[in-house]
């Protein structure tokens, strides 16, 4: 069996949660017209566009029904397939690339840092490693996306019609996300900065007092860099669930059309 489905709710996505719960973000006010809210996204072509695909002209089937169940997945070896993406997906976050997924692997920076530390340079390994996985995660959820998208556009009716809907919805808004996801490692640094300074100046306060005890930047390292890093972990899991939203809908709409082997 697949894992249950997660339904999505507008502003109430888990990256969203988690940047609130930790006070990367101000947490985003909750209601609205999620119509108005897409409305303000699109531009008049878009829009005509987009009017176009919710009001479709009549066409005959392009496929007989025995050819396009022929060619179709199972909703359950669809939901394994995706399951499986998204672990291998979680696994190169959290440990790296498994073998044998096709993932190139994506190692943290070391828990290292070098005295005198240069804060305006500090995070540029994190950048990078951030960077990377947001890349990784980008290119496999796209293909993803495109490969239960197929599955659907292979059944009728409506599930072709919301694969077609799927696929504006994608070319659409893939900048705005790109947009807003290209914010996340800005707000890790800000924290990643602050905890750099906190850490300075507490060693320079003690080494002030002659205290035997002022931290190098070896010896403190876990006190104040490991939960940045797993702060940074947590934040590319919770991207990734996001990322994943539009996939999740596809395969839940699929399980709910496709009738089910006994």
């Amino acid at each position: 069996m697949t894992r249950a489905l997660p339904r999505a709710h507008f502003n109430s996505s888990r990256l969203v949660r988690f940047l609130s719960e930790n006070a990367l973000t101000d947490a985003a006010p909750a209601g609205g017209d999620v119509g108005q809210k897409l409305g303000d996204w699109l531009n008049f072509r878009q829009a005509i566009a987009l009017h176009g695909l919710l009001n479709p002209e009549p066409r005959p089937d392009p496929q007989p029904a025995h050819m396009r169940r022929a060619a179709m997945m199972t909703a359950e070896a669809l939901g394994k397939h995706v399951d499986k993406v998204r672990a291998q997906l979680e696994q190169s976050i959290m440990q790296g690339a498994p073998p044998g997924s096709g993932l190139a692997r994506i190692d943290m920076p070391l828990p290292e840092m070098d005295e005198p530390i240069e804060v305006k340079t500090a995070f540029e390994p994190y950048r990078r490693f951030y960077a990377a996985h947001q890349r990784q995660m980008e290119s496999t959820v796209q293909k993803l996306r495109s490969q239960v998208r197929g599955q659907l556009s292979k059944s009728a009716g409506t599930l072709q019609q919301l694969a077609t809907l799927d696929t504006a919805f994608e070319s659409i808004l893939s900048e705005r996300e790109a947009a807003l996801l290209a914010k996340v490692p800005k707000l890790l640094e800000k924290r990643f900065v602050q905890a750099i300074k906190q850490h300075l100046k507490q060693a320079t306060e003690l080494r002030a007092e002659g205290s035997e005890d002022a931290p190098s930047a070896q010896s403190s390292v876990n006190a104040w860099l490991m939960p940045l890093r797993q702060t940074m972990r947590s934040a590319l899991l919770a991207e990734l669930d996001t990322r994943l939203q539009p996939t999740l809908g596809l395969l839940e709409a699929f399980n709910q059309e496709t009738p089910q082997e006994q």
